[in-house]
This record gives C-alpha cells, sequence and structure tokens, in this order.
C-alpha cells in the first residue's frame, strides 16, 4: 500500500500535466481561423524545444519505460536491442523526417497518406496507408494505459476493483478534454513536465540503486547470479534476432502517424534536423532503463508470472523514499499522456483527411473537418480505455506487436516514394497485400512472436518488408510493359533517384 508521500508526490506531478494541459491555448496562440492543420499540428509553428520535447516524449512511451526493464529482467542482454534501435533511427530520421516534413509543408500535406495520393495518384493505395496507420496505432495507445496500470499496482497505488478503472478513467479523462479542445498544442506543454520528471527522477533513482546495490559490477554480477551468465550475454543464435529486430523497429518507428504528426508540428526541415541530432539524450534515458531491469535482478525481486514489467516499479517501491517512488510513479504516468494524447490525435487526422474527406464529404469545411476529427480523437481513448478493461493484457500486446508488423508494410510507399516515383501504384499495393498477409501469417504462426523459430530468428517484420518490396518491383516492371497508366505526380520530387554535386564542395547528394 502506498505511503501519504508517495501518494502526494505522485498526484502533484499528476495536477501539474494538468495544469499545463491547461494553459496549453496560450503556446503560440493564433488568430485563424479553425482548421485540421492547427488543431491537429498547432499551425506548423512548433521550434526545435517544443519539438524536441514533444517528439522524444511521444517515440518514448510509458510502455517501453516498463516493456524494456521487464524484458531486460526476464531475459537479460536480448532486452538492450531498443537501445541500438533507438539510435539507429536517429541517422535515418535525419534524412527521412526531415525531408517528408519538408514536402508536407510545402504543398499542406498533414498525414503521410496525404503525401502518398499526391506522388502516386492513387486515392486506394493512400486509403491502405492511411488504414494500416490507424489500424497499427490503436493498439499502442491502448498499451499506453497498461503502462500506467503496471506501474500504478506496482506502487500500491492502484485501488482494485472499480475503483481503480475509475482512476484510470479519470486520468484519461483530463487529457481527453485537453485534447479535445487545444489538439497537439496540449501534449506538447505536457512533453516538457515529461522530460524534466523523467530525466530527474531516473537520474536520482540509478543514482540511488548503484549506491545501495555496490556500484555497476556489483549489479551484473548479482544480475548474473540469478538469471544466469550467460542470459547477459547474447549468443549467436540470438544475434540475428537481435540485429534484425532493431533494424526493423527502426524502419518501422517513423511510419507510425503519432512519430509523423509530432514531426510535421516543426516549423521546418532545419528545426526537424537540429531535434534528430538532440535525439540520442532519449535513448540514454531508456538505456538507464534498461539497467534498471538488470538492478531488479540483483536486488531480488519477485515479479508475478506474466508480469515482469513490473519489476522495476517493485524495485522503486522497495528502495526509494517515498516522494522519491512517487515522483517516478507519477513521471512514467505523465509518460503516457504525451503519446497517447498525440497517438488520438494522428489517427482522427487520418481517418478524417483520408477517408471521411476523400470518400463520405468532399465538400467538408475546415470547420467541420476539426469537429469530426475532435470526435474521432475522443472515441479513440475512449476504444483505448474499453480494450483494456474488456482484453486480456496480453491480447494488447500480441496486437501490438502485429501492429509493429503491419506498419512497416507502408515503408515502400512512403519512404521509398520520398526518393523515386518510378514503383507503380497498383504494384505498391500488391506489394503492401502480400507484406501484410505474409507478416500476419509469421506472427500468428509463431504464437504471436515477432521472431521465427529456428537455429537462426529473423524478425517477421523485415520478412514481411523484403517480400513487398519483391512484389513491388516485379509489380512495376511487368505493369510498365504492359503500359498501365499511373496517377499524376502532383510533388515537386524528383521522379528517380538522382545523385547530383555541388559545385562549391563537391560533396554527392540525393
Amino acid at each position: 500500500m502506498a505511503d501519504s508521500a508517495m501518494t502526494a508526490t505522485f498526484l502533484a506531478v499528476i495536477g501539474g500535466a494538468s495544469l499545463l494541459a491547461v494553459t496549453a491555448r496560450r503556446l503560440r496562440p493564433s488568430d485563424r481561423l479553425p482548421s485540421l492543420e492547427g488543431w491537429a499540428l498547432a499551425d506548423r509553428s512548433l521550434g526545435p524545444v517544443w519539438t524536441w520535447l514533444l517528439l522524444g516524449g511521444t517515440i518514448f512511451t510509458a510502455y517501453t519505460f516498463t516493456a524494456v526493464p521487464g524484458l531486460a529482467y526476464g531475459n537479460g542482454a536480448a532486452a538492450f536491442f531498443a537501445v541500438p534501435y533507438t539510435v539507429i533511427v536517429c541517422p535515418i530520421a535525419f534524412v527521412l523526417l526531415s525531408r517528408l516534413g519538408e514536402v508536407a509543408r510545402r504543398h499542406g500535406y498533414i498525414t503521410a497518406a496525404d503525401f502518398v495520393r499526391g506522388r502516386y495518384g492513387s486515392p486506394p493505395l493512400a486509403l491502405v496507408v492511411a488504414l494500416t496507420g490507424i489500424l497499427a496505432t490503436m493498439p499502442y495507445l491502448a498499451l499506453q494505459l497498461l503502462g500506467i496500470r503496471a506501474v500504478l499496482t506496482a506502487g500500491g497505488v492502484y485501488p482494485r476493483g472499480a475503483t481503480g478503472d475509475l482512476v484510470m478513467v479519470a486520468l484519461f479523462a483530463g487529457l481527453a478534454v485537453a485534447t479535445y479542445r487545444h489538439g497537439l498544442r496540449a501534449p506538447t506543454v505536457i512533453s516538457a513536465l515529461k522530460a524534466v520528471a523523467v530525466f530527474v527522477s531516473l537520474t536520482a533513482v540509478t543514482w540511488l540503486v548503484l549506491e545501495r546495490l555496490g556500484g555497476p559490477g556489483a549489479v551484473f554480477d548479482g544480475a548474473a547470479e540469478r538469471l544466469g551468465g550467460p542470459a547477459l550475454l547474447l549468443s549467436p543464435q540470438q544475434q540475428p534476432a537481435y540485429a534484425t529486430l532493431a533494424l526493423g523497429s527502426a524502419l518501422a518507428l517513423l511510419m507510425y502517424p503519432h512519430v509523423l504528426t509530432a514531426g510535421f508540428a516543426a516549423d521546418g526541415p532545419r528545426t526537424l534536423r537540429k531535434v534528430v541530432v538532440a535525439l540520442p539524450a532519449w535513448t540514454g534515458l531508456l538505456a538507464l532503463f534498461g539497467f534498471l531491469g538488470i538492478a531488479a535482478l540483483a536486488a531480488g525481486v519477485r515479479a508475478p508470472e506474466g508480469g515482469a514489467e513490473t519489476a522495476v516499479p517493485m524495485l522503486v517501491d522497495r528502495l526509494m523514499p517515498g516522494p522519491l517512488a512517487g515522483l517516478v510513479f507519477g513521471a512514467i504516468t505523465v509518460g503516457a499522456l504525451v503519446p497517447a494524447a498525440v497517438m488520438s490525435i494522428a489517427a482522427a487526422t487520418s481517418f478524417v483527411r483520408n477517408v471521411y474527406v476523400e470518400y463520405v464529404h468532399p465538400t467538408a469545411t475546415p470547420k467541420r473537418q476539426v469537429r469530426i476529427a475532435k470526435a474521432v480523437s475522443l472515441t479513440a481513448k475512449v476504444g483505448a480505455v474499453a480494450f483494456v478493461f474488456g482484453l486480456r493484457d496480453q491480447d494488447a500486446v500480441n496486437l501490438q506487436l502485429l501492429g509493429g508488423v503491419w506498419i512497416l508494410q507502408i515503408f515502400p510507399a512512403v519512404a521509398v516514394g520520398l526518393f523515386t516515383g518510378r514503383l507503380h501504384p497498383r504494384a505498391l499495393l500488391a506489394g503492401w497485400g502480400a507484406g501484410m498477409l505474409a507478416g500476419t501469417f509469421l506472427v500468428v504462426r509463431e504464437g504471436f512472436s515477432s521472431l521465427g523459430s529456428g537455429p537462426f530468428q529473423i524478425y517477421a517484420g523485415l520478412v514481411a518488408l523484403l517480400l513487398n518490396l519483391t512484389v513491388a518491383l516485379a509489380g512495376t516492371a511487368a505493369l510498365e510493359r504492359l503500359g498501365v497508366p499511373r496517377g499524376a505526380d502532383l510533388t515537386d520530387l524528383p521522379s528517380r533517384l538522382t545523385v547530383r554535386r555541388r559545385p562549391e564542395t563537391g560533396a554527392n547528394n540525393p
């Protein structure tokens, strides 16, 4: 049971987040008429600091902060694939996110499907990109609630039964109201509190854990004794899984609608490049969380069977004084509010722009689009709460694993399309279908594991992506040979990948 000091600190952090959400309208106030761009992207006005806070707060979620150390607690070294994965993201984002953000700003695109619609002139391809994004986002949104519940339960802050469910609903109710009224500005201002609370609390927790357990050497020795020495090292059989999971996850992350939404809100590509260079600070934070999973092993924490994600919260509850423990639990809870809000905004925007306006009400006014987006965003949050209360935790995890495989299948249409328009939209559709079917089959066949069986395990999403690209390339060759027409390209991007030389430097640029 939580003591009063822990509860008071926890409520102070949550109360601070609520107060910040109320002030969101003061963030770059605008006298413009209501528009989807203003509500969903904060009028594309965020500078480097705000963009760094929002993008980092969106990518590094509450579930990440509990799942990675939980995986380290149960499986050892394999859990640290998340660290190179988030490192790999940075150079890829430096190229892709800044280029896509620049094109989106120039043409008024709000979603990845908008770009695909303009690049290929294919409404069906844009539709499947939008629906895939929504489908992959919903279980990810539900996982934020699971992360909160795991943390609060371990800390004794989550009451049993209906009372605990009401606490969860109350936490998200404030977020839902703020997001409904202020759009992306609400999670943007909350992200500032998230960054301060998480960085401060994690630094303090790590320092205290090292002091209590005798330093990093003693921590790893104790963990090796509990888990077994080899488990703290990657075996040759694990290395392909580790490498492909890191690479595939990095490619998939930049296709998620909520990450692109946070990126599109920047005030220009220069800002995005600055932000991406500074993102590794968040990766260092994630590495410390993974280390705490090892520390939980060394400290003798006994997480319940099937609940390894509670290991670090239990460690915090055991070793930390009440106020610091409350700060940690509050920080992780706020860590769920930022990505949850951005995810609901991104899903709502994709629905309005690429389903509602395209197929239901093409003449919808900007004001009506905002009204529909607000309603869909609210529905997404309610659906996530119902999902968590109505299904087992493992069901949400399984669907999120599938979501990662699914979202990777739009990579050819979006990322490859930034550099070449040579792929035929019908071939891309066929490749998407083949990748979705193959990825789903591989994951389900392995009992909802994204890694195949056998001596060398490979990430299923990457296997499906390779099939996707193969079908798209072969299909493009066949369709061009048959003379099948394609839609008009409305972007100003080159139709093929070219390399041009800068006279003043001699550098090659795509």
